[in-house]
């Protein structure tokens, strides 16, 4: 399975990020898994390419220009921008996984979820709810929900996984 995984590139967050990222990422290969993510070498995107195995890279130029691209990448994909990125990470992947992160993760969550919603693609979204942190945004969804704004249901096409071992059972 080719895995899109969305995250934080920022080292300076919980440690238990990190060692929730590593367990993945290490499941992932052990499985013989693909891990399709960012390619930058800092924050949960390097705990991710730590673990080496299948590692698709797809890296913007401004990352490349700037010597953060990870060394482990298995395929490096460059591409010109953060909406290309999210395009190519789509096309080579068959699910999408989003560990913490921040306003970029949040980009890639809606405009894949967005894409899900027109019909674009049928791949699943699964926030991987570690010690909580999309709980805050699991309820603006239910308030977005609650106001119709949402047609359908978005527990549709998003997923939530609280543990390493709900996470696989999903995927």
């Amino acid at each position: 399975m080719k895995i899109a995984v969305f995250c934080s590139a920022n080292n300076n967050i919980s440690r238990e990020y990190f060692e929730r990222t590593t367990e993945l990422a290490r499941w992932c290969r052990e499985e013989g898994h693909t891990i399709v993510f960012g390619g930058c070498n800092m924050g949960l995107m390097g705990c991710l390419a730590e673990e080496k195995g299948s590692l698709v890279g797809v890296v913007p130029r401004i990352i490349e220009q700037g010597g953060r691209v990870s060394e482990n990448l298995t395929v490096h994909i460059p591409c010109d921008n953060l909406s290309d990125r999210k395009d190519l990470m789509l096309l080579h992947s068959d699910v999408v996984v989003a560990l913490p992160g921040g306003i970029g993760t949040l980009d890639e969550i809606f405009t894949v979820a967005a894409g899900h919603t027109i019909g674009y693609h049928h791949k699943p979204i699964i926030l991987y709810n570690i010690n909580g942190f999309w709980d805050s945004l699991v309820a603006l969804l239910d308030d977005l929900q609650q106001r119709g704004m949402i047609r359908g249901h978005w527990t549709d096409f998003i997923r939530t996984a609280n543990t390493l071992e709900e996470l696989k059972a999903m995927l």
